[in-house]
């Protein structure tokens, strides 16, 4: 409830309460100001994301609660991330419903600050190495491709071939 001059008969309390009120529009004014500063610091890290039907996103869990889709033996040291996982629809407009594993016991509905596009995986192909004992320097040549994986080592996409 605001204060306006000479509501009170007392001079002193009249002056006090002018005062007063001047400090509060100052101390509001300050704050505003203070507010803006870090809300365009806030924005600079900020993105906009957006998914549509069928994209493959990485799923952000809650370490020490939301566990049950991959139990880990040590927790810290854990992927942040789980996936991908493919996205069903699009609820309102920050939230995506994504198709997860059967046995998972969590929502499926997820806030997309909780989403990672998933980068889609190249055909990746594999490199022969020269041999360094080899006098002629030569490019060996495998026999045979016994077997061929593609393993994720962070955020990256790696073949890896078994040769005989």
């Amino acid at each position: 409830m605001p204060y306006f001059p000479h509501d009170s008969i007392v001079a002193a309390v009249d002056t006090y309460m002018t005062d007063r009120e001047s400090m509060i529009r100052i101390l509001k004014y300050h704050l505003k100001k203070a507010q803006d500063r870090m809300k365009v610091q806030a924005d600079k890290k900020r993105t906009e994301r957006e998914f549509s039907v069928e994209d493959k996103v990485y799923l952000k869990l809650q370490p020490y609660k939301q566990g049950i889709v991959a139990v880990r033996p040590f927790e810290k040291l854990s992927p942040r991330f789980f996936g991908p996982f493919e996205i069903l629809d699009k609820i309102g407009k920050v939230a995506y419903k994504l198709k997860l594993l059967a046995s998972a016991q969590i929502h499926s509905v997820f806030h997309v600050s909780q989403l990672k596009r998933a980068i889609r995986a190249t055909n990746c192909s594999a490199q022969l190495l020269m041999s360094d004992g080899d006098s002629d320097n030569q490019i060996k040549q495998p026999a045979a491709i016994l077997e061929r994986r593609i393993i994720r080592r962070g955020n990256k996409v790696a073949a890896q071939v078994l040769v005989h």
